[in-house]
């Protein structure tokens, strides 16, 4: 029987008189009242998600400066010694699973365990044993209204005049300014007077896929979870919950100033510090959990329900150690908790797929027939359509048009799918992929566009506007001597929707595909960003 419900923080306004916010600010200031080396701390918590504390780490910054904890603007005061014993770290710290398949039981699993720890810490300051963690439906409320952060995360005292252990001074928001909010599309009709409109980007999309792992008319590459993966903090390619929302959520929220100095939420290395970051988390969880209640499945691999070599394994109240697979993580029915409410889904699939062949000439009533989902046969795999000719540099306010020259045969192939299609042939889809992308501004977002004029005005861009990539994990993931060897990041986008506009422009035979990329706040002072290769690829339906 369930018995704990994650409810809205947004209820009775969002702020303390929300008393499960209250509690939860209760909670986390008793857990910061512990040193870095207790596994009951919440430090050691946010270590667990990842951390710039021990210079011994590769990706430690070099010569020492933020996002290295001991260069963090309080509150909050962050503990940064002593460290626990090395075994110790090893087996706990740094275990966040991005780029991963791995990303949505990992972090669900992370979350049962903060909230034992913080309900233990409740109780015993005389609250309730019921407690559970609150979610922020930064797609909820009267005209995307509960975009905005609940109050209560910028209040800077408590009702009793005490220091609020929930406010952050190293949170800054999408425009830079202290106002945290996430641009989602609800957000920006209600806001046209914002400069930033153009950052409604922010989206629940994710929720028409059908695919946990890999791609089909309705969902893009890598799918709705994430590529098939080992024990990973990777520069994979995020799934498609992880790019959108997710990736941007964090970076909106964290917000930068400068090179040195920007929002603790935009790392995935002081991310876990700010804590809001649970309740962005908690709902990420309510999506896959609204994901899976419309019948979506998740993998029945032996490889997922397993997971991966090395435990997953969280500390948990009275010095206990618990390690859990996804396939414990497979259902919340099963977890002992629920949500006060589960989104709806999205618009079906099948209506952006019958647009897509509305505007490549198929009719409306037989466009509407068309199958969301491929038939039961394997996929012909991504063949390469075509690529920049090396690296781009993105500094300031971004680059101007790059082309990606294509190659010819590949080139017709597609135009002639696009031709001829049908419900009974569906059209190929075209993904972008921004490869091996190094840097250590995680504050980032890069807006793509594909055949955007030089100058072109905010209308323009809007209309040319193929999709974002969150930076989130960029300085880890570029680290030379880190885990990933300085890989860098990857991101794929679906650009079919613009590739057949460029198909029935007459455009596409021209032989190259002009890509933009525009950060969504000027790059600060002397930071670039690399993108080792700009791609395209073809996927056969």
């Amino acid at each position: 029987m369930t018995s704990l419900v994650r409810t809205d923080a947004w209820n009775s306004g969002g702020d303390f008189t929300n008393t499960n916010l209250f509690w939860y600010a209760k909670g986390v200031g008793k857990m910061m009242e512990r040193s870095l080396n207790d596994p009951a701390s919440w430090w050691f918590f946010a270590a667990i998600h990842g951390e710039y504390v021990n210079p011994q780490n590769a990706w430690y910054p070099s010569p020492p400066d933020f996002p290295a904890w001991t260069f963090i603007k309080a509150p909050p005061s962050v503990s940064t010694k002593p460290l626990p014993d090395t075994a110790i770290q090893q087996k706990y710290w740094n275990q966040c699973q991005h780029g991963s398949w791995y990303f949505l039981p990992w972090h669900r699993g992370y979350l049962l365990a903060l909230e034992a720890q913080l309900r233990a810490d409740i109780v015993s300051l005389g609250g309730p044993g019921t407690w559970a963690l609150p979610y922020w439906n930064y797609f909820g409320g009267s005209q995307g209204s509960q975009a905005q952060m609940p109050p209560a995360f910028a209040q800077q005292a408590m009702p009793d005049g005490s220091a609020n252990p929930l406010y952050v001074a190293m949170r800054y928001g999408p425009d830079a300014d202290g106002n945290v909010y996430i641009p989602t599309d609800a957000w920006a009709e209600t806001h046209p007077q914002d400069p930033n409109w153009s950052y409604g980007d922010v989206s629940s999309a994710c929720l028409r896929n059908d695919l946990y792992t890999g791609s089909d008319p309705s969902t893009p590459l890598p799918g709705f979870g994430g590529p098939e993966s080992s024990f990973s903090h990777s520069g994979s390619p995020h799934g498609n919950m992880e790019s959108n929302p997710h990736d941007l959520v964090h970076v909106y929220a964290g917000g930068q100033i400068s090179e040195d100095n920007y929002g603790l939420m935009a790392d995935p290395g002081t991310a876990a510090l700010d804590p809001i970051f649970y309740l962005h988390h908690c709902n990420i969880d309510r999506m896959w959990a609204s994901w899976n209640a419309a019948g979506k499945a998740n993998p029945n691999d032996p490889a997922w329900l397993a997971g991966p070599a090395r435990p997953f394994v969280m500390p948990m109240p009275g010095g206990e150690s618990w390690v859990y697979t996804p396939a414990q993580m497979n259902s919340t029915s099963t977890l002992n908790y629920t949500y006060q409410e589960v989104p709806a889904l999205d618009k079906p699939a099948s209506t952006a797929l019958a647009m897509r062949l509305m505007n490549l000439g198929v009719d409306r009533a037989r466009a509407a027939a068309a199958p969301a989902r491929s038939p039961a046969r394997p996929r012909a795999p991504a063949e390469l359509l075509g690529a920049s000719a090396g690296a781009v540099q993105v500094s300031g306010a971004g680059t101007g048009p790059i082309g990606v020259r294509l190659d010819a045969g590949v080139q017709k192939l597609v135009s002639q799918s696009l031709r001829d299609a049908a419900p009974s042939n569906l059209p190929d889809q075209v993904y972008l992929k921004l490869e091996n992308v190094r840097g250590t501004l995680d504050a980032t977002v890069l807006g793509v566009y594909v055949d955007l004029p030089e100058g072109a005005s905010l209308t323009q861009r809007g209309r040319q506007h193929a999709g974002d990539v969150g930076l989130f994990g960029l300085r880890r993931a570029s680290a030379k001597d880190g885990a990933h060897g300085g890989a860098g990041l990857t991101f794929v986008l679906d650009v079919s929707e613009w590739i057949d506009k460029l198909h029935l422009e007459s455009k596409l035979a021209a032989g190259s595909v002009h890509i933009s990329l525009l950060p969504r706040r000027e790059l600060p002072g002397q930071s670039k960003i690399e993108v080792g290769r700009i791609s395209l690829y073809r996927q056969p339906n």
